[in-house]
């Protein structure tokens, strides 16, 4: 750690490990109601915890996207951050944010609409947080002494993501053109400038552990920057097939998807010729296994399974079925979720100066957590086969088709509770680590 502020990252990402405690916590409940064991239906019916879910997911990952950005910019900028109280008060409001929407949600306080279900009150609440967190990113960029590619996109990403917010929050009366500008939000997320977010993460990582020149990591980035705007824009039209939108999106939905995972074929091929390329033994293995296994898994999960059910003659069929939810488990854990425990795998030796990389805990976190994952996509894939099969193919209703398949979430939870025991080890991990000091400064690697 070579800036104090640096500190500020962790306590967002004691925020994530939070959030993705109470995630994972309403994942059991929606696994159980799955199963037949509903019993929580009077308090927390199956479409709240779907809603909480979800929710969670995507603020667990915003806050260790920011603390990400609150631990890099100010060492790839070579100056401290601008403001460090402000940065305690934006992390504050975030968190009372989210706190009110999921506590909201149990009482139908939302505004229904998938994915973004947060009351209109509160978006404008989140508009200023994220104002807030952007403009002391950029007033450092602004004084710092460098400029660096990795710093500008995965400032480019963060602002992106940002303006992609507000087409969410203009109101329509057409439910066509709700839809059609809500995947502006949704898709362009997470198939979009998140992908920058991703990116901008990964080669700072890389040039971090592998040692590999600074250029030559940056210039993969221009391709993947490339790759992400060529195939992720118009790729948003798989989400238009059936909402009331032209033919033609069709068309242009099924070509651009599927070029969609060339952008994370591009990550993958990144992480491992940079891997082969480097020279510099970094003892952090456990991050550097947390930034390959992103890189790998990004590609398996958002790139090949997405491509497996985006194209239109498939995508007739399997169209809010389970195998959706396999595509979206496995991707955002690759993509997202993963990146963001690369980086804090990586940061809290050096913001701690407590060296507990070494250890059998973080090697278990890192393979029950994948292996969990791996068999959760494998079951609610075989599930959403037989779903489709049964219910689009025979005709059979959608509730006699969810007890044919009830016996593939047993195995599910068996598979949800090594994942969860990997997550459980990782946050023990963290915990070991303890709150960032001062001293920590002169030990960075």
């Amino acid at each position: 750690m070579r800036y104090k502020s640096q500190k500020l990252a962790y306590w967002f990402f004691a925020l994530s490990m939070l959030l993705l405690t109470l995630q994972i916590v309403y994942g059991f409940i929606m696994a159980f109601a799955h199963l037949g064991y509903d019993v929580l239906h009077p308090v927390i019916a199956f479409n709240t915890a779907r809603a909480v879910h979800t929710n969670l997911l995507v603020v667990w990952l915003l806050s260790g996207f920011m603390g990400a950005a609150y631990y890099i910019i100010p060492e790839e900028a070579e100056h401290e951050m601008v403001n460090v109280k402000l940065g305690f008060v934006q992390l504050i409001s975030l968190a009372v944010v989210g706190v009110i929407a999921i506590i909201g949600y149990h009482f139908n306080y939302w505004e229904g609409r998938k994915f973004l279900e947060i009351p209109r009150p509160l978006d404008y609440l989140v508009v200023i947080n994220v104002l807030t967190f952007l403009g002391l990113i950029l007033a450092t960029l602004y004084k710092g002494k460098k400029r660096t590619t990795t710093s500008l996109v995965l400032t480019m990403g963060l602002v992106f993501a940002a303006l992609l917010y507000l087409p969410g929050m203009i109101w329509f009366d057409n439910q066509t053109l709700d839809s059609f500008f809500r995947w502006w939000v949704v898709h362009l997320w997470v198939e979009g400038v998140w992908e920058l977010i991703m990116g901008g993460i990964l080669a700072f990582l890389l040039i971090k552990i592998t040692g590999v020149d600074r250029e030559v990591i940056e210039k993969w980035l221009y391709v993947i920057v490339g790759l992400t705007f060529i195939s992720g824009v118009l790729g948003t039209g798989h989400h238009y097939y059936y909402i009331g939108t032209p033919k033609y999106w069709l068309i242009i939905g099924g070509i651009f998807s599927a070029m969609e995972p060339l952008a994370f074929l591009g990550m993958a091929l990144f992480a491992i010729a940079m891997y082969r390329k480097g020279e510099k033994k970094h003892p952090n293995k456990i991050a550097l296994s947390w930034t390959l296994g992103t890189a790998i898994v990004s590609f398996v999960g958002a790139g090949l399974l997405g491509l497996a059910h985006t194209i239109p003659q498939v995508n007739m069929y399997t169209h809010g079925t389970l195998v959706t939810a396999m595509h979206g488990h496995l991707a955002f854990w690759g993509a997202y979720a993963m990146i963001v425990l690369a980086i804090i795998s990586y940061t809290m030796p050096n913001m701690t100066g407590r060296k507990l990389y070494d250890s059998t805990t973080g090697v278990l976190a890192f393979w029950l957590s994948n292996i969990g994952m791996l068999g959760m996509t494998v079951a609610f894939g075989v599930a959403g086969v037989a779903q489709v099969y049964l219910e689009r193919k025979m005709g059979l209703d959608f509730g006699d088709v969810q007890k044919e398949i009830q016996v593939h979430f047993l195995i599910l939870i068996v598979c949800a509770t090594m994942f969860t025991t990997g997550i459980g080890l990782f946050i023990y991990e963290f915990i070991r680590y303890g709150t960032p000091t001062d001293e920590a400064m002169e030990v960075t690697n």
